[in-house]
């Protein structure tokens, strides 16, 4: 199923329960631009989540998540979360939810040999691969496929066997990114792997917190005990998983935040400073050219 609106959850009428079996019975695609949208409370099935222009910001474990281009949100099946979209000009929000029994025979295929499968091709896996719930950056490869799938819907509309196809070749990316998060969640410094999942766990909604509030400067204890660690933890581990302590982190992304505005806008450097959370325009054109080796202006003239 394909939609290009979102439902209005405030409607008078509005049949939710009605709304959300849909979601057990189909794979569904959201592909709606909107102002303003509200679900204060779903319990979905797995779903992808991002945005082609402007924010969604999703409620997920008492944590608030901002949903921005080039950046995307797996939630696992069966997890409560709340939804908005609150901007004065519109954001393009692009979401995938896939039938449960579609999702395990995607993920049963890509982890069983040939000869299992010849035994038993219709066995689904018992337990569903659950994914680390936190924003992630849109690889160029899973951008390609997004630009098919997006390219096949305005093309030929909602073709089942076509947008299936897709879909699953979607879904065995999303376990290649998975792979690379486990990694990673290795490098946390902890004896036993389930110490070491929760860290990782942790030490992601630190690193959605500064993705999401970047430009109001989160301080260590408000990052701290958002996710649940002591300061010193919370600097060690951080380093240990993503290679930057929290400070570094904060400043790249700040910094990426401000060369795609040079490239992408006309606005101004102070106020490229001031939307990017940077103290003044001096420290901001200093920590540039220490990333990018060129001043802003001249940065922005070579992108031309």
């Amino acid at each position: 199923m394909y939609f290009t609106s979102l439902p209005d959850h405030s409607k008078p009428g509005f049949d939710e329960q009605r709304h959300f079996e849909q979601f057990k019975k189909h794979n569904i695609i959201f592909n709606a631009l909107s102002q303003q949208s509200y679900c204060d409370n779903h319990v979905g099935c797995l779903s992808f989540k991002t945005v082609l222009s402007g924010e969604e910001w999703y409620g997920v474990n008492r944590n608030q998540l901002a949903v921005r281009p080039g950046q995307f949100l797996l939630l696992n099946n069966d997890q409560n979360y709340s939804c908005r979209i609150d901007t004065e000009q519109s954001s393009r929000c692009f979401s995938i939810f896939f039938k449960s029994e579609f999702a395990s025979t995607v993920f049963q295929d890509a982890i069983s040999s040939e000869e299992i499968l010849l035994d038993d091709p219709f066995r689904l896996s018992e337990k569903p691969l659950e994914f680390f719930q936190t924003l992630n950056a849109i690889t160029p490869k899973l951008q390609m496929q997004l630009d098919d799938l997006l390219l096949f819907l305005d093309r030929w509309g909602y073709n089942a066997y076509g947008i299936d196809e897709k879909l699953s070749s979607i879904l065995l990316e999303f376990i290649g990114i998975h792979k690379i998060e486990l990694k990673r969640s290795k490098q946390v410094e902890a004896i036993k792997t389930s110490t070491k999942t929760e860290l990782y766990k942790r030490l992601c909604t630190a690193k959605d917190l500064l993705h999401s509030s970047y430009m109001d400067n989160p301080d260590l204890a408000t990052i701290g005990k958002a996710s649940c660690l002591s300061i010193s933890q919370l600097v060690r581990q951080f380093k240990a998983a993503f290679g930057l302590t929290p400070h570094q982190y904060l400043i790249r992304i700040k910094l990426n935040k401000a060369a795609e505005l040079l490239q992408n806008t006309s606005m101004g450097v102070n106020e490229i400073t001031w939307s990017c959370g940077f103290e003044n325009q001096s420290a901001f054109c200093r920590a540039f050219k220490e990333s990018y080796g060129l001043q802003p202006n001249i940065f922005r003239a070579t992108k031309k």
